[in-house]
């Protein structure tokens, strides 16, 4: 039986196949009207809020695409989740994250103690100061948005709202 095409190409066994770029994209800057240009294209609704950042809500949960460094060259994908959790929740809380953290690449994800309450958000950031082609563009808002959607239903689904109770896997004495 012979080795899949993968693991012949590690073990040198093939050559690398070429990296497909496309020529007629060539990397443009990096701008809030790509990004609006980007979420109108798909049929998303969003807003310019006041500090000039595009926001929507996605399942329930604030999402803003951000242009951060110097240049603006940063674009961040940071989402909120809809449900806020006393501050007791606070060690549960960052197991799970940890958690998350540990075996996922995206998104971020971490707590802030907002008004007595604990939030908590994701982000995934790409540094586009060569510039981005629109197909780069997308990844990584699609990427932002639905890792972070994926990620607050998982933690929705783990902790139960106020008033109920956790499942248990134990039976009933």
């Amino acid at each position: 039986m012979s080795a899949p095409g993968w693991l012949q190409r590690v073990l040198g066994g093939l050559p690398k196949p070429p990296k497909q770029v496309p020529e007629d994209e060539p990397p443009r800057p990096l701008s809030r009207d790509r990004v609006g240009e980007y979420l109108l294209d798909r049929g998303y609704k969003f807003v310019v809020d006041d500090d000039g950042d595009l926001t929507g809500t996605w399942d329930g949960n604030r999402f803003w695409f951000l242009l951060l460094g110097e240049q603006q060259e940063i674009v961040q994908v940071r989402g909120r989740w809809h449900r806020v959790l006393p501050l007791e929740q606070r060690p549960a809380l960052a197991l799970a994250i940890n958690d998350w953290n540990r075996e996922r690449i995206w998104p971020k994800a971490y707590l802030r103690e907002e008004d007595g309450s604990l939030a908590l958000y994701s982000e995934v950031s790409a540094d586009f100061e060569p510039g981005v082609s629109d197909n780069q563009l997308a990844q990584v808002l699609a990427c932002g948005l639905g890792t972070g959607v994926q990620m607050f239903a998982a933690l929705d689904a783990m902790l139960p709202r106020e008033g109920t109770q956790p499942p248990s896997d134990l039976p009933d004495d």
